[in-house]
């Protein structure tokens, strides 16, 4: 058995991920409960809201995503949503609970000019409102990122989505180095990062140790690292991939956090497909995070009644600033 007492590291090799992922499921699962139990509040998860601020028409290749150019989904393109309109998402989930608010926008890198102007005021809007700011926005310079941080932004989203080795079946007009130089480029801004990566896109258990050995060889680690199960979507490349196991979902988020115990492992897309039970066994496995809200960018998500009933069940809050 892998002891609990795990100090934080950032020298594990490919090898130690893949013992601590082989393990026994249920062993690894009462390894991970105890980590967590260390280092967070086990009764509390914090809620976030995310928000497609600008829809469609993304250039990039991601056979994942609806909102890529490349193909027919039936997503439409849209213009950037106005900062009133922004503010008016974020008081609600304000009052709906959340914590953290995260707006994401349909770009390979972010651009100069008019809307980056007004994502930066957006940033500032939400932030006056006392809530954790995230952005997803594509590459980032160096000089962007600085901005972004005056602004007042708390974290940048840019996943590495699977492993260096099977990255490119998935994504071929962005290189797995130009999202390590963002993630530099955010972490020097002195933002939080948030990374982490999408299963059931026809990776092995391998990809999966992959992704992970990458996550938890960043330094500092990613203070958030968001697990994402495939939703497929009709008119992409992937729309055809083979369901994934949701006990596969609890090995991997067990996984991140033996290797990752400070960070919030955030139970992302796919949840909507999950059963109750399924979702409690990720809570058990050291999710500490849930978005809430009925879409997730473009892709269904579960009620807010539904996950207030599930957390009184399981007798979970939603995690409030102190």
């Amino acid at each position: 058995m892998h002891e609990a007492n795990h100090t934080v590291r950032h020298d594990w090799t490919r090898e130690d991920v893949r013992s601590v992922y082989q393990q026994p499921l249920l062993e690894l699962v009462f390894t991970a409960q105890q980590v967590h139990r260390q280092h967070h509040n086990a009764g509390e998860v914090q809620l976030c809201r995310l928000l497609s601020i600008k829809t469609g028409g993304c250039p990039e290749d991601c056979g994942y995503c609806p909102q890529s150019a490349h193909y027919d989904t039936g997503v439409e393109r849209a213009a950037m949503l106005d900062v009133d309109e922004v503010l008016r998402t974020a008081r609600q989930a304000k009052d709906e609970g959340s914590t953290r608010f995260c707006m994401g926008a349909a770009w390979r890198e972010v651009r100069e000019g008019k809307d980056f102007d007004t994502v930066l005021e957006m940033v500032r809007s939400v932030a006056a409102l006392g809530m954790e700011v995230c952005c997803t926005l594509g590459m980032l310079t160096a000089s962007q990122a600085e901005r972004l941080a005056t602004a007042g932004l708390t974290a940048y989203n840019h996943n590495l989505d699977t492993s260096p080795e099977y990255y490119g079946k998935a994504i071929t007009t962005r290189r797995y180095e130009d999202r390590l130089r963002t993630l530099e480029h955010v972490r020097k801004a002195g933002i939080t990062v948030c990374c982490g990566g999408i299963i059931g896109m026809g990776e092995t258990d391998e990809d999966r140790v992959g992704l992970l050995h990458q996550l938890a060889c960043l330094k500092p680690h990613p203070e958030s690292v968001p697990i994402n199960m495939l939703v497929r979507v009709e008119g992409t490349p992937l729309a055809e991939a083979a369901a994934i196991d949701p006990l596969i979902l609890v090995r991997t988020i067990a996984t991140a956090r033996v290797l990752m115990p400070r960070s919030m492992v955030r139970l992302s897309a796919g949840r909507h497909s999950l059963t109750r039970e399924a979702v409690a066994l990720c809570f058990l496995a050291g999710a500490n995070s849930i978005f809430t809200g009925e879409k997730l960018l473009t892709t269904p998500n579960s009620e807010i009644d539904e996950d207030e009933q599930l957390f009184r069940d399981l007798g979970l809050r939603p995690m409030r600033y102190e």
